[in-house]
């Protein structure tokens, strides 16, 4: 006998999209203590992994490690041999919230399974993927670690977090349209607005990648000059400054350029012009905070904001794409149940 299982409904539906939202919540905050971990010197802080300093739970004062610990971590320490409890607390937080973040990701990939049971399992297998890329990412910053923070592997740990978001904002952008979310029509075609936004997607991964050798050059600026001399560590980068700093105009020209075009090209307001003002804002905002860290000696706190955002703008303008072209993308926009035996 034949019969339909009711798989799917809209409480699932809701569930999927509400630990979805969570889950990216704690990703790009986890991308932001990244930072944090990174402007302040702290990646260093717990010399080995996954224990730190030998522990579980890190020391908070010296007395607490072996009378030799710096024969034993001395040669991990950047020169830095004095044991520092506040850079160890911001390294061990930001392994937890990693442990904090792969939870709920592994929530969301539970919830996605009665989806396998319906025409739309794409979406437990984007799950499913962003739960494996997490894994990995874990076994990527023992890595980072083990290579006392090289470049190449920090800048390799940052770009898996990214693809990671864009994996899980797919996927939440496919369970949004299909829950019959508003995606206002266009005057004109996409082909246009595609190319636009393709083109400056580009631009920004560009600029974000210039600005990951300007935190490498910083860092060097650093070990030379010292945390006590912040107003001198701009003066002492190369010209990869120069080349990020006039990359951000090309930036301005392409996002507002697109902002102005998906305004001009909708009739009514909808998901694509509520997204396209969040990316002007943020657009506003990182070219705000590139002024302060370039004119007032690279304020640790906004280091970190200044990554974040550009971030969520790529990932803003990665959305505004799917949403373009949802009914090529995402296809069918019911929810078909499989006939079950």
């Amino acid at each position: 006998m034949t019969n339909l299982k009711p798989v799917i409904n809209d409480r699932i539906i809701a569930r999927y999209k509400r630990w979805a939202a969570w889950t990216l919540v704690t990703l790009y905050l986890l991308i932001l203590i990244g930072g944090i971990v990174r402007a302040t010197g702290a990646g260093m802080g717990c010399p080995d992994w996954p224990k730190c300093f030998g522990s579980w739970v890190p020391p908070t004062d010296v007395s607490q490690l072996p009378d030799n610990y710096k024969e034993i971590y001395g040669a991990k320490l950047k020169g830095e041999i004095e044991f520092n409890p506040v850079k160890t607390w911001i390294e061990y937080v930001n392994r937890l919230f990693g442990v904090f973040t792969g939870s709920w990701i592994f929530l969301t990939l539970l919830a996605s399974v009665p989806f396998l049971k319906s025409n739309q399992r794409s979406v437990f297998f984007l799950s499913l993927s962003a739960f494996i890329l997490v894994a990995f990412q874990g076994w990527l910053g023992a890595k980072v670690v083990s290579t006392e923070l090289h470049p190449v592997m920090v800048t390799l740990h940052m770009l898996l977090a990214i693809v990671i978001v864009f994996i899980l904002l797919f996927s939440y952008a496919k369970v949004s349209y299909i829950d019959r979310l508003k995606v206002e029509k266009l005057k004109k075609g996409t082909s246009a607005l595609n190319t636009w936004i393709v083109a400056s997607m580009a631009i920004v991964t560009v600029q974000i990648m210039l600005g990951t050798q300007v935190r490498e050059e910083i860092d060097l600026a650093v070990l030379a000059l010292g945390y006590g001399a912040r107003s001198g560590w701009i003066d002492s980068v190369g010209p990869v400054y120069l080349v990020h700093r006039s990359f951000s105009i090309l930036v301005l020209v392409s996002v507002a350029g697109l902002w102005y075009q998906l305004k001009k090209g909708t009739s009514e307001r909808g998901v694509i012009r509520v997204l396209s003002d969040w990316m002007a804002g943020l657009l506003a905002a990182e070219i705000l905070t590139g002024i302060v860290l370039g004119y007032f000696s690279v304020p640790a706190f906004l280091q970190p904001v200044h990554l974040t955002l550009a971030i969520l703008l790529l990932g803003i303008q990665f959305v505004l794409f799917l949403f373009l072209n949802a009914e090529r993308i995402f296809k069918k926009r019911t929810v078909e149940l499989i006939a079950a035996e």
